[in-house]
């Protein structure tokens, strides 16, 4: 026979199990603008059928249902759409990062514009052109000087520039490898509260939610991958256990492989090492065998965990790396630990510059001494070939200038072709042609004549590395591949970023708090829990019958 309180027992299982789900859903509510939180939800069975299996088990016309239960608290997640999320994170990391170096590296070169260097090229030929219609004009030589200043100064504000970027880029990358120690630190940290409550048969879903949000943050910096690892005891079926993760990287044979970043409670720690074996930061740190190197490439990232130590290069992240090797390729790398061979954007364009600066200065260096400056016109002798212009120990960006001796005595310009001709300005005018000539080895670009009327051919020197482009234009192409560059880099971010925004937007849809859902819930909760008062009511009333109404036949 059935219990008489059979029907109070079901009602108060109703009670209890809607205001369960009441609470899961202010919990929500609360949590509706924390980042990272996964909207909760109760999942609700039914109890046990009346009567239970058995010999002895009375018949009932029926299985009578006996309540409900909460079965479990679940966040309502999707890991498909997570694994989405943190590739596209991992991409959109990697081209923001570079779209940014790049984007401050043009702000430098600022070209076209009336203050860049092909600005301050124009000028100067300009100049010379004027010298060689008036060689005789102090004031038209002192103009050259000055413009040759102004483009020497115009290559040495854009190396330290540059130099200063890197440094930033190498002192991000410091922060980013101490960031990403943060995150596996906490992430082990959440691991250890979860291995503490799992057993006990609780779901601990914020501590999942904390952990996933760190988890996506690390993906930011290069694609990690999770293995999930069971708590044990008691722990739910829903239970996520504890992470392990592991970095992706590619070996030297070409296969891929995984370092283990976080074991449970344990967790490694990350060093970005330059090729002296210190930490890649925004310091000088120069090599004496390569004084013109501000700050010495990336060679490795050490990984320590325990008594075992890795190491990889950059050649070892895989494809679409994130942030932290777009770092790496912006402020420069050796695959071979030397600083004979350093690859990346900023140390390229700085390579390129010095070649520029390098190759300007022998060539117009070796011009400039075959002509003949300015003397007295009555003696012929007083006339003689000129000097450097510009100095020429150093021959980089960063440490070209013009020769002293030029600065003080412009009459020493080397205008003209022929000793002792004051009003010759045709040397200027070779000069000034360079300008557009293409800059091959031992090129022919004109002849000299001294006093005595011997004639010789000046050539360009050689190996000066231009490949047959003039000056302008070789810095003209480098401008034109910083440009192309940053324009890739632009356009994947805006793709990456709009596919990770569609990611996202699917993943909110989903696992995001909606407060018009959440009332709606709520309203559906108080009315079931209003219905099984209600019913408790009526029991009540029944039982009243039953034990106060009955017997009473005759009175």
């Amino acid at each position: 026979m059935r219990s008489t309180f059979m029907g109070l027992e079901a009602s108060k299982r109703g009670l209890f199990t809607q205001q369960t789900a009441l609470y899961t859903t202010g919990h929500n509510i609360a949590n509706a603008n924390t980042e990272g939180y996964s909207r909760q939800r109760i999942i609700m069975s039914p109890t046990l059928g009346y009567p239970g299996a058995g010999l002895n088990a009375p018949m009932t016309p029926g299985h009578i249902g006996t309540g409900v239960k909460a079965e479990s608290v679940q966040r309502v997640r999707d890991e498909f759409i997570d694994r989405q999320y943190r590739q596209e994170t991992n991409k959109l990391g990697y081209w923001e990062t570079k779209a940014s170096a790049i984007s401050q590296m043009e702000d430098v070169m600022s070209e076209p514009s009336e203050y860049g260097l092909d600005e301050a090229f124009r000028l100067f030929w300009s100049a010379l052109q004027d010298v060689s219609a008036n060689p005789d004009d102090t004031a038209a030589r002192k103009v050259v000087v000055q413009r040759a200043i102004h483009l020497a100064d115009s290559f040495n504000y854009i190396d330290t520039q540059l130099k200063q970027i890197q440094g930033n880029l190498g002192n991000e990358i410091n922060v980013s490898v101490e960031q990403i120690n943060s995150i596996l630190e906490q992430i082990a940290n959440i691991n250890k509260e979860i291995q503490a409550v799992e057993p006990n048969g609780y779901v601990p879903n914020d501590l999942y939610d904390k952990r996933d949000l760190l988890v996506d943050q690390l993906n930011e910096y290069f694609p990690v991958s999770i293995e999930r690892v069971p708590s044990g005891g008691n722990a739910s079926k829903v239970a996520e256990g504890s992470y392990t993760i592991k970095l992706n990287v590619k070996d030297n044979s070409g296969s891929y492989s995984e370092i283990v970043l976080v074991d449970g409670g344990n967790y490694a720690t990350l060093r970005a090492l330059d090729t002296s074996g210190k930490l890649v930061d925004g310091d000088e740190d120069t090599d004496p065998d390569n004084p013109q190197l501000a700050y010495l490439p990336f060679h490795q990232l050490e990984i320590s965990m325990g008594n075992k130590t890795q190491t990889i290069g950059q050649e070892n992240f895989q494809e679409f790396k994130g942030k932290l090797l777009s770092l790496i390729d912006s402020f420069g790398y050796s695959t071979d630990g030397t600083n004979n061979t350093i690859q990346g954007y900023f140390p390229e364009m700085l390579q390129s510059l010095d070649k520029l600066a390098n190759a300007f200065v022998q060539a117009f260096n070796k011009v400039h001494e075959a002509g003949y400056t300015l003397g007295k016109s009555d003696d012929s002798d007083t006339s003689v070939n000129g000097i450097s212009f510009f100095d020429p120990v150093g021959l980089t960006a960063g440490t070209i200038k013009v020769n002293d001796a030029l600065v003080k005595d412009p009459n020493l310009v080397a205008a003209s072709s022929v000793q002792g001709e004051e009003g010759n300005g045709k040397w200027a005018l070779i000069l000034a042609n360079l300008q557009s000539m293409p800059i091959n080895n031992k090129e022919s670009i004109g002849k000299i004549k001294d006093k005595d009327g011997n004639e010789t051919t000046v050539e360009l020197p050689d190996n000066l590395g231009l490949d047959g482009a003039t000056f302008q234009s070789y810095y003209q192409g480098l401008i034109g591949q910083l440009g192309v560059d940053g324009q890739k880099a632009n356009l994947l971010k805006t793709n990456t970023e709009t596919i990770r925004l569609t990611v996202e937007n699917n993943r909110a849809s989903m696992s995001s708090v909606s407060l018009d859902e959440e009332m709606t819930d709520m309203i559906r909760f108080q009315q079931a829990y209003s219905a099984n008062a209600r019913m408790i009511t009526v029991i009540d009333e029944l039982l009243d019958k039953v034990i106060n109404g009955m017997g009473r036949a005759g009175l």
